[in-house]
């Protein structure tokens, strides 16, 4: 049985509820990762339950003007978003992630880097700073996740899908990303808006 990283719908309301995206990211994620804020739920329990938010690291990535996009295979963890096409790599955080910290900040990032490995081979080296959080509470999907958006700069667009759920890899300027915006599940175009902003 897989547990997944929440927090409380009520935290998320207490620090601020919003829609769309949320650039203030200190302010939310400070307390979201601090000891007591967060714990594990059985995921087939946390996907039907509102009163939680599992906290999703989400992942962009940008070379020399242009953002990587994806098509979600049938592979795909999440099947209410399979064929979408996305900008972002997310994955849950898990039990595996804790370190010798407990929760905490090292075991959210040690669920980006575990995450990345997974699903992208990439080339040369990259930075990267979390730009903001995305909540979505018009859908089935988004009403049970929070997504924290990480933008990595890479030296090189080396970069090939590692499994079969990420499919039709290939880097976009703003402008060609604006055409495809219909295909874009929703926390994509919610970035897109961001970027194009």
């Amino acid at each position: 049985m897989e547990h997944v990283l929440v927090i409380t719908r009520a935290l998320l309301d207490q620090l601020g509820s919003f829609q769309g995206f949320q650039s203030e990211v200190n302010r939310y994620l400070d307390v979201m990762l601090a000891p007591g804020a967060n714990f594990f739920m059985e995921r087939p329990a946390a996907e039907l339950d509102p009163t939680h938010k599992q906290l999703i690291p989400y992942s962009i990535f940008h070379h020399e003007g242009r953002y990587l996009c994806y098509t979600r295979g049938g592979k795909s963890g999440e099947k209410r978003l399979v064929s979408k096409r996305s900008l972002g790599i997310g994955g849950h955080i898990n039990p595996v992630d804790q370190s010798h910290d407990g929760l905490g900040e090292t075991m959210y990032f040690n669920s980006i880097e575990r995450e990345i490995t997974e699903e992208l081979v990439i080339g040369g080296t990259h930075t990267q700073t979390v730009i903001g959080l995305i909540n979505d509470d018009s859908s089935e999907v988004g009403s049970v996740h929070l997504g924290v958006v990480h933008r990595f700069e890479l030296s090189s667009a080396e970069v090939s899908s590692n499994e079969d759920a990420i499919q039709d890899l290939q880097f976009f300027t703003l402008a060609e990303l604006k055409t495809k915006y219909d295909e874009l599940e929703a926390w994509s175009q919610i970035i897109l808006n961001y970027l194009l902003r």
